[in-house]
């Protein structure tokens, strides 16, 4: 027997520059009270930040805590020339952190091991952690990170690594396989304050009511296109574009064709409603 060829993934990588003279302004950005837009014609060059410790490296800010927006995670794009990297990516002791690989290679050394991390590899890293990442060669990944909320009585989540590929997606019931869901922490697992998955909806396929929960969503579009219904919105959207959801913000989507829609998706979980 042999084993089933694993599907082809397609992860986008933006390349920044700057866009000719002769473009249009107007662009598909968007800022409202309930969501943002931010589609990746905005990724260039000039938009990109730096962070102390790093060196070899710019970082697109896609998310930050605001008050009265989304508030619980920031989320960046890190691009690392040859070499580059940080022997002290975190300056923050509170905040934990997921790493999805989509160019290139890192190596995260954690609390004395080193790990490699190829295209669609996944990295948890836990609040507290000591760690470092090195890209030989040059590497574009996904950082998101959060203020890990701790509970008396349960412990915090261990660090893992893993890859996309190994994962078996999770098919949403009644739709024969056009929408699923690979998720990269345990859903039972509640020692976990925030899940990363990604989404995959094939061609036609469709999220058929208006989502309206508790939970922020970032959402960066990994492969294909689709059309996103935004607190009575429509706006489409296509690989390299990043949304950012409010709580509550409804939320349904279509995905167009020809190839799958597929995205990176944070949410918070598992833990009661701060109060004040």
């Amino acid at each position: 027997m042999t084993d089933k060829p694993k599907p082809a993934r397609n992860y986008f990588v933006p390349k920044g520059g700057l866009p000719p003279q002769s473009q249009l302004v107007t662009d598909r950005a968007m800022f409202t009270e309930a969501f943002a837009v931010i589609p990746r014609g905005v990724l260039s060059d000039i938009v990109t930040s730096a962070l102390p410790f790093w060196d070899k490296a710019r970082f697109w800010v896609l998310a930050r805590p605001l008050s009265g927006f989304a508030e619980t995670f920031s989320q960046y794009i890190v691009e690392l020339g040859a070499g580059g990297g940080s022997d002290r990516p975190e300056t923050d002791p509170n905040a934990e952190g997921a790493i999805f690989a989509v160019e290139g290679a890192v190596e995260i050394t954690l609390e004395g091991a080193t790990h490699s991390l190829t295209e669609g590899g996944f990295a948890y890293i836990p609040a507290g952690a000591k760690w470092t990442i090195r890209a030989t060669k040059g590497a574009v990944f996904h950082w998101i990170r959060k203020r890990y909320i701790a509970v008396e009585g349960l412990p915090a989540p261990d660090a893992f690594f893993t890859q996309e590929h190994d994962i078996a997606p999770s098919e949403m019931p009644d739709t024969n396989g056009g929408w699923a869901t690979t998720r990269f922490m345990d859903p039972t697992d509640l020692r976990h304050d925030m899940h990363i998955t990604i989404v995959t909806l094939q061609p036609g396929a469709v999220i058929p009511f208006d989502e309206t929960h508790v939970m922020e969503h970032g959402l960066y579009v990994l492969q294909g296109k689709g059309v996103y219904h935004l607190n009575q919105r429509w706006v489409e959207v296509e690989a390299g574009d990043f949304m950012w959801l409010r709580a509550f913000c409804p939320q349904a989507c279509y995905a167009g064709g020809p190839e799958p829609f597929r995205y990176l998706l944070y949410k918070d979980v598992n833990r009661h409603a701060a109060l004040p």
